[in-house]
């Protein structure tokens, strides 16, 4: 059964700083191997969730595994990203379907911050 990934991001109104999703999506298709990777957006920026999923769609995906690129568990996450997927649901009543965590809490972010404060550190000269 061919499985695509779904990244769903919140979206800028900055095109630039949505470059970045689509990096952690080309990383994540090299160091896991997945066939199908794709990104979405919930506001701001093209492609939709929508679309993202008609692409999947599009590439022979028979399942899809909606993956939430959010920090914490807001109205997007709890209520938006779902009806997003069951309207897709409606469209597509032959492809399964399945909403992912959001990134949350996790210690490997905690030690991406402790990293990201050490890099400052040593910028700044700081012991």
């Amino acid at each position: 059964m061919k499985t695509a990934i779904l990244l769903m991001a919140h979206g800028s109104r900055i095109a630039e700083a949505n470059d970045a999703v689509n990096e952690i999506a080309r990383m994540v298709k090299n160091f896991a191997g997945y066939e199908i990777v794709e990104v979405s957006f919930r506001e701001n920026h093209s492609p939709t969730i929508q679309e993202g999923i008609d692409a999947c769609v599009a590439q022979g995906a028979q399942r899809i595994l909606l993956v939430p690129y959010f920090l914490y568990l807001g109205a997007h996450v709890q209520e938006d990203l779902p009806k997003e997927m069951e309207e897709a649901r409606q469209r597509h009543p032959g492809v399964e379907m399945a909403m992912g965590r959001h990134l949350g809490v996790h210690k490997r972010l905690a030690k991406l911050v402790i990293d990201r404060i050490e890099e400052a550190f040593s910028e700044k000269g700081w012991s």
